[in-house]
């Protein structure tokens, strides 16, 4: 069974997703201090750098964001200067789009999301589309429904008509959804972007016209149906909030809530949590068959090394080990890759073997599996060096420096 535990621990709020047992995905937030990832503001323009593509916008006093120019030509404007071209002091609505990472500003974007269960609301964007991790024949019929359901809609059609853009990305959790259960998303989040438009324009500025929940709430609208079958916490308190999120948002998934009451044994070390919290942050993982992986992030990208380690075999039959390790490497390294929440340049140095057949079947394999990361991840090439080259989008910090704004880590 799929579960997604989430308990306290360290002083601080840990999600675990355990696909039989074995974590694939480790979250860390702090009980007090909530992140602005997703946040809606009336934004200030403060500066505009033509010379770089990009504005900087202040969603509070001295709260810097940044933002490209190209973005701005579809902004919601709360208030607007005589220019028609964006100047210093427009006032517009910002979503936050990316944390400060170090010594970058945040990044803002006026492309507004509103996320579904089953669909996402876009606005600044036209295109109705669907995930790529859905087949044609799915995609053509969610698709289609959306269109349908947008047409019979009174003010989804007036909206449209006005020229406000709003899109539409169908999730993956939307596989097999029929048209009422999919309306019902698309209007509770158009309804939501309506609002928040309208009342946007008596706000003044820097106004946080929305704030999402928790970011360990919100990760349960993006678990997959099939990812988690049960939601598992034993904190009273995280069990409520839960429950009311679920109630509200996900009804059908309220079954899936458990409150696991045992004093004698905390969850953490009911699933040996601490246990696998270590074995992530560690720079090597071994393998069953005697290799093991050194995993190494850097600054500019992250490195996994391949290396035989502990493996004892015939010289004749080496090539034959060698892809055997090196296919168990390319199953853990996505594993990892997913689990430590590693994003940007990935490079995999497996084991070099001799036949070009051998290395066509290890990337079509390892390919596979980055497919089913849910975050877009994408075997790239392997270099002249043989190295492995993989990109992964990055939607939160790594787990290790997640960990690092903790205090009590």
């Amino acid at each position: 069974m799929n579960q997604y535990l989430i308990c306290k621990m360290r002083g601080a709020i840990y999600s675990f997703l355990l696909e039989n047992g074995r974590a694939v995905e480790i979250h860390c937030d702090s009980e007090s201090r909530e992140s602005i990832l997703g946040n809606l503001y009336i934004g200030r323009i403060r500066d505009i750098s033509r010379t770089i593509g990009a504005a900087f916008v202040e969603i509070a006093p001295n709260t810097v964001c940044y933002i490209p120019l190209s973005e701005l030509d579809h902004s919601i404007y709360t208030k607007k200067g005589s220019s028609p071209r964006p100047q210093q002091g427009d006032e517009l609505l910002v979503q936050v789009s990316r944390e400060a990472i170090k010594t970058k500003y945040p990044s803002v974007t006026t492309n507004l999301t509103f996320h579904g269960k089953y669909i996402l609301l876009t606005v600044g964007k036209k295109q109705i589309s669907a995930s790529s991790k859905l087949n044609r024949e799915e995609k053509l019929r969610l698709t289609g429904l959306v269109k349908t359901i947008e047409a019979e809609d009174a003010q989804m059609a007036v909206s449209a008509a006005s020229g406000r853009k709003c899109g539409w990305l169908v999730r993956t959790n939307a596989e097999g959804v029929d048209q009422p259960t999919l309306q019902k998303d698309m209007l509770r989040l158009f309804a939501m972007f309506q609002s928040l438009a309208a009342d946007a324009m008596h706000r003044v500025c820097y106004s946080c016209l929305y704030s999402g929940p928790h970011t360990w709430i919100a990760r349960l609208s993006d678990l997959y149906d099939k990812s988690a079958e049960q939601f598992v916490t034993d904190d009273e308190t995280i069990w409520e909030e839960a429950r009311e999120y679920l109630s509200l948002y996900q009804p059908e998934d309220v079954p899936k809530l458990t409150l696991l009451h045992d004093d004698l044994q905390p969850l953490y070390k009911r699933y040996s949590l601490e246990k696998q919290l270590e074995s992530a942050l560690g720079d090597r993982v071994w393998l069953k068959s005697g290799g093991y992986l050194v995993i190494q992030p850097t600054e500019a990208l992250s490195v996994i090394d391949v290396n035989t380690g502990k493996y004892e075999g015939h010289a004749k039959d080496r090539q034959k080990a060698f892809y055997k390790i090196n296919r168990e490497a390319a199953l853990e390294a996505a594993r990892q890759i997913r689990l430590r929440n590693l994003s940007g340049i990935i490079l995999i140095d497996f084991i070099n073997m001799e036949s070009n057949e051998d290395e066509e079947e290890l990337l079509l394999y390892l390919d596979g599996l980055l497919r089913q990361d849910p975050i877009r991840t994408t075997l790239v090439d392997m270099t002249k060096l043989s190295l492995v080259e993989i990109t992964r989008m990055k939607k939160e910090r790594p787990l290790r420096e997640q960990l690092a704004a903790e205090p009590d880590f």
